[in-house]
């Protein structure tokens, strides 16, 4: 399998001398308003707790995706760039979710839309877990998985109501590990 880069034409993956270090974005490639704000920008700190490690066989596995993409369904209410702060609000996406539906609720000019827009698999790769579970190097693809927007600069909600409440329902799902997608 090969993973296209940003600027469309490079390439990790099987016999590729690129890493993902390679190609990912630098400060230095963002506008200078976002330079200046990733420097000056008081990140809120948190203590650091280890990731848990999975009780049993990856292949034997539950896994989940929770993405920072922002998307949502048709039939869902799109994010609210408005919200002073960010939207700490989540989208549910169950697993036959037909990916091309989706839209994005980010409006940010931040980052470049376009390689999810191309291929909403970048942020929520329900298909490349079903072509693991089909290997049998996972378990299974959780039945319910999650979009939150990216960019939140007051995090507190996100933190102590919608994280909590998406960990509830992964667990409801007796999911096993999460990818997280951040975008």
């Amino acid at each position: 399998m090969k993973t296209c880069g940003p600027r469309g034409d490079e390439f990790i993956g099987e016999g590729s001398r690129l890493s993902v270090v390679d190609i990912m974005a630098k400060l230095s490639d963002l506008k200078l308003k976002y330079r200046i704000f990733m420097k000056t920008y008081r990140y809120r700190q948190f203590d650091w707790r280890p990731g848990a490690v999975l009780q049993k066989p990856l292949s034997q596995s539950r896994i989940a995706v929770v993405t920072s993409a922002a998307f949502f369904r048709p039939d869902q209410l799109p994010f609210d760039p408005s919200i002073r702060g960010g939207d700490y609000s989540f989208r549910e996406m169950p697993v036959e979710v037909d990916l091309v539906t989706l839209r994005i609720g980010h409006k940010s000019d931040a980052f470049d839309h376009s390689g999810i827009e191309s291929d909403k698999n970048l942020a929520l790769p329900l298909d490349r877990l079903r072509e693991l579970e089909a290997e049998a190097r996972i378990g299974d693809v959780a039945p319910r998985h999650y979009s939150v927007m990216g960019s939140i600069s007051a995090p507190a909600r996100l933190v102590t109501i919608t994280a909590p409440e998406i960990a509830r329902r992964l667990s409801e799902d007796e999911t096993d590990g999460v990818l997280l997608t951040p975008v």
